[in-house]
């Protein structure tokens, strides 16, 4: 890999993420619950990643800002709007993923 300073490191980083927050906002047909038996992460853990980093960075910022930065719009909002309830096979798998992690 090419040796990359710092600066352009959290450039390319910063660009990726954005880039990862326009993909998710293109796909609002994939619930989160999807994500999370495929990926194991969905955007609630996004929200949470995102709150933690400026915790760590001494930034004050709300959880549900925080999750308004990953969901383009108020959480609320976004679940009423694109959240589908999830089914019972997602549910199950779901469950499965999770006993296969622990």
């Amino acid at each position: 890999m090419t040796d990359l300073t710092p600066d352009q490191q959290d450039k390319l980083d910063a660009a990726a993420f954005r880039r990862l927050l326009a993909h998710l906002d293109e796909r609002k047909d994939v619930q989160n619950i999807d994500l999370m038996i495929l990926a194991d992460f969905c955007r609630n853990c996004l929200g949470k990643w995102y709150k933690k980093a400026a915790d760590d960075a001494g930034i004050d910022i709300s959880d549900e800002a925080a999750r308004e930065r990953i969901y383009g719009m108020p959480y609320k909002d976004w679940k009423s709007k694109h959240q589908a309830e999830a089914t019972p096979e997602q549910m199950a798998a779901f469950e499965n993923r999770r006993k296969q992690d622990h």
